[in-house]
């Protein structure tokens, strides 16, 4: 198959397994982003105003700290906070006591208002359109790309929130035998490796029985963040491209 624009992320993720590449997408898609929000788009007014009244999720401003443009996160924080104690200082003079309640309407606006700014993220609206279309290129790459199929048979699975994910979304995008083999394929390699994962972590505790500190960690030395992956969907980089040079993750654990 002749690769597309929208296919071309797909297949590089798939291109260097990891324990999710669906994670690997979205962290690729948080990391863009970020380079977005933190570049000189937060110079622009029209953004600054979306930014004031959205914020952040935590992921998200945690990522915009670590990026180092401290002035331009700085500066957003600033309009914001105007923005929340504006907003805020405005409707506590709003809000009166009736017989010695708060009235239930000014006192859900303030609620309301506070739940908007703290589960709302700018970062996240932006690149979620994004995201589902990558999602659904996978399925489109399964039922049209006989290479992505063997990719994907061969991986080392996903986590349980994206395991879930593609096991939903299957039948929106797949039907009759290719929706059937999908499924079973999935079903396959989610369990597989998460038993791969479970001896991991098992081997990584036994390794602290002295009885077995001269044996090797096999694969389990990396047992601790991989398993992170698999089960809370932390991904903190990207899989780095295979190379003849370099060792595989489980040659390099064997030391």
């Amino acid at each position: 198959m002749k690769e597309q624009l929208y296919t071309i992320p797909v297949n590089d993720i798939y291109n260097n397994p990891c324990e999710c590449p669906v994670c690997a997408i979205r962290l690729s898609l948080d990391q863009d982003g970020v380079d977005f929000a933190m570049g000189s788009s937060y110079m622009q007014d029209d953004i600054r105003a979306e930014t004031d009244k959205i914020g952040f999720c935590t992921k998200h401003m945690r990522m915009m700290y670590k990026n180092g443009n401290r002035l331009g996160l700085a500066l957003m924080l600033d309009t914001h906070l105007q923005y929340i104690n504006r907003n805020v200082e405005e409707m506590q003079k709003l809000r009166h006591f009736t017989g010695g309640l708060f009235s239930k309407k000014e006192d859900g606006k303030i609620y309301k208002f506070t739940q908007h700014i703290a589960n709302s993220c700018y970062i996240c609206d932006r690149i979620g359109h994004t995201f589902d279309r990558y999602v659904a290129t996978i399925f489109y790459l399964y039922k049209n790309d006989s290479a992505f199929v063997k990719k994907f048979n061969s991986g080392l699975g996903y986590c349980v929130e994206h395991y879930g994910l593609l096991y939903n979304t299957a039948p929106k995008y797949l039907s009759g035998s290719n929706l059937e083999a999908f499924i079973k394929a999935l079903d396959r390699i989610f369990l597989e490796n998460m038993k791969r994962m479970e001896a991991d972590v098992s081997w990584f505790i036994d390794k602290f029985d002295y009885r077995n500190s001269d044996a090797p960690w096999k694969t389990s030395k990396d047992a601790l963040p991989r398993a992170m992956t698999k089960c809370n969907s932390i991904l903190d980089e990207l899989p780095e491209p295979k190379s003849q040079e370099n060792p595989s993750p489980s040659e390099s654990n064997t030391q």
